[in-house]
């Protein structure tokens, strides 16, 4: 059997304040879907909304604007992949094998309340299934309750984003809050790598999650690994 892996992207634009734009950091996608694609995975996209995905300003810059996300941002095919998403309804869990949560500060807004994809994401966990995240991507597990009630978060070690991270890439006046402090008063059991912005991934049973956009390609592999 061919293994399936549910992408998740962000619908929104920009941040509280309309004149500072954000949205998907590209490469937090390519490069994860180059991993998988290198297993041979079928690959799908999910937004909370469906449909058109923005793109990060910021993404499409050195250092983060690389070989892989050129090669996306140049190939309509890729790029039509974006402007036509599904939605949660659109999508049966028991189709999939991981789902994986990509980032860009825009899903800051729209992941961790979405029902459809905290039904998804609950439904996959129980089933087995992997559930990982990179970057920003964790927001979407904030609010994941599981059937029994509890968070999903709670007692695991995972990663994401951190808040010197936030303050480094001078956005930290401009997030609607610090993901890794919400996910430290969920029980999460918070990690981060010694430096910013290097590769750091953690794995706790079939949770993996990534630090920051430069962990996207070592959080695949270890997904990859796991299936």
């Amino acid at each position: 059997m061919i293994k399936r892996i549910l992408h998740v992207v962000t619908n929104i634009s920009h941040y509280d304040d309309p004149d500072h734009p954000t949205g998907l950091w590209l490469s937090e996608l390519t490069h994860a879907w180059e991993v998988f694609e290198g297993h041979g995975f079928e690959q799908v996209i999910v937004s909370p909304q469906g449909g058109k995905v923005p793109l990060e300003p910021r993404s499409l810059k050195f250092p983060s604007y690389d070989k892989s996300a050129k090669a996306w941002h140049a190939d309509p095919e890729r790029m039509a992949l974006l402007e036509n998403t599904l939605s949660p309804e659109q999508v049966n869990a028991e189709d999939f094998d991981a789902i994986y949560f990509t980032g860009g500060h825009a899903v800051m807004y729209d992941l961790p309340d979405s029902e459809g994809l905290q039904r998804l994401t609950r439904e996959l966990w129980e089933q087995g299934k992997v559930v990982s995240s990179v970057c920003h991507g964790y927001c979407g597990l904030l609010n994941v309750r599981l059937t029994d009630g509890t968070l999903l978060v709670d007692g695991k070690h995972l990663t994401g984003f951190a808040w010197q991270e936030e303050v480094l890439a001078r956005v930290d006046k401009l997030v609607p809050y610090n993901a890794e402090e919400e996910m430290k008063k969920r029980g999460a059991l918070y990690q981060k790598a010694k430096l910013p912005f290097v590769s750091y991934a953690v794995t706790d049973g079939k949770l993996v999650t990534g630090q920051n956009p430069g962990s996207a390609k070592e959080t695949a592999q270890k997904v990859a690994a796991q299936l």
